[in-house]
């Protein structure tokens, strides 16, 4: 099953975002958070490197950015799109922040905490299970990671 091509322009957003990361040297994932009547609110790309900080990553710093124009840590009715199925910590965020959708590009086996290898977001013991969208430009989303990482490793 495809997923909905509503989502390819914020996801074309969030590759955007992950190439500058890249260029920057850090790993490219690259989130973008939409408000309710699909408005771009935040972009950011990972920025651990350069931030010396290990919760720099992609969404956590778009939610961040989302809360404050909003002016509201609740982002009631928001979509987080991210081109990397989020880690546990940026899961935790999506469901702490309560965003209504998480749409992601390429899974992640190794650390994927929404569907992949785990799947914190939609936990049925959590208070908010924000829907999940995946594989929104997967090939896409995968082929930028995987050149990033084939040039460093040779």
């Amino acid at each position: 099953m495809n997923p909905p091509a509503e989502f390819d322009a914020a996801m074309r957003l969030a590759l955007a975002e992950a190439v500058r990361a890249g260029e920057r040297g850090e790993v490219p994932v690259g989130a973008v958070v939409l408000g309710p009547g699909g408005d771009v609110l935040a972009a950011a790309g990972n920025d651990r490197e350069a931030a010396g900080d290990p919760t720099a990553h992609a969404e956590v710093l778009a939610l961040r950015a989302a809360a404050r124009a909003t002016g509201e840590w609740r982002l009631t009715g928001c979509t987080l799109v991210v081109t990397l199925e989020p880690c546990t910590m940026c899961a935790g965020a999506a469901v702490l922040s309560r965003v209504r959708r998480v749409v992601y590009g390429a899974a992640d086996e190794k650390a994927g905490a929404a569907g992949s290898l785990w799947d914190v977001i939609r936990d049925r013991r959590l208070n908010h299970r924000p829907e999940v969208v995946m594989g929104v430009l997967a090939d896409e989303c995968a082929a930028v990671l995987r050149d990033f990482f084939g040039d460093r490793r040779g």
